[in-house]
């Protein structure tokens, strides 16, 4: 029996990983494989294919961790996991901390915080019949806008492209961070109902 590595894959689940994406950069043309013996252009079509799964495993993997560090992991374990002390880890995918705007920012807008992947969508939903709605989030906190009606949020794990375009059908709205990398997206939508008192 194959032991876990950390909190993370089996030795079989990384080499699985790993040839499924090699086959992906692989197949990326049909002809770059039989080409590759042959052919030097397929050696660059390699480069490039290469070179964008590169990018988007770099983009997984930050925010995978920003994911982790939401949820409550330490850096210690999302070092063990990349193999680097938590300084290393913590130098190299961590991001200065920007502190939540201040709790006070006017008549119609506030800051929900602190906030937590656990809680956060409690918290949008509460506010949201209050009719509270995003506007932007950051580390922690989320910054909402009073309205006189009802909305609704909902939180998608790195949604696809058809994903995004049936959301935007439905009347979703994606809600843009200012500064901050989410391993989630976030959506609101209006209901066509009055905002219930409190939290004014």
């Amino acid at each position: 029996m194959t032991e876990p590595r950390a909190e993370g894959l089996t030795e079989t689940e990384e080499t699985a990983l790993r040839e499924a994406v090699a086959e992906a950069v692989l197949a990326v043309r049909a002809q770059s494989r039989a080409g590759l013996g042959s052919d030097p252009a397929a050696h660059l079509l390699m480069v490039a294919a290469s070179r964008v799964a590169a990018e988007e495993t770099g983009r997984l993997l930050r925010q995978s961790i920003n994911g982790a560090r939401a949820a409550g992991h330490s850096w210690e374990v999302v070092g063990r996991l990349l193999g680097i002390s938590r300084q290393a880890a913590q130098q190299r995918f961590g991001t200065p901390t920007a502190a939540p705007p201040p709790a006070a920012t006017g008549g119609h807008r506030r800051v929900l915080s602190p906030l937590n992947a656990f809680n956060e969508m409690d918290a949008l939903a509460e506010s949201g019949r209050r009719g509270w709605h995003v506007v932007d989030y950051g580390h922690l906190h989320h910054l909402v806008e009073s309205s006189p009606r009802q909305w609704e949020h909902q939180r998608l794990w790195w949604p696809t492209r058809r994903r995004r375009r049936r959301m935007a059908e439905q009347g979703w709205q994606l809600i843009v961070p200012s500064d901050f990398d989410s391993p989630w997206a976030y959506y609101k939508r209006p209901l066509d109902l009055p905002a219930e008192p409190g939290l004014s």
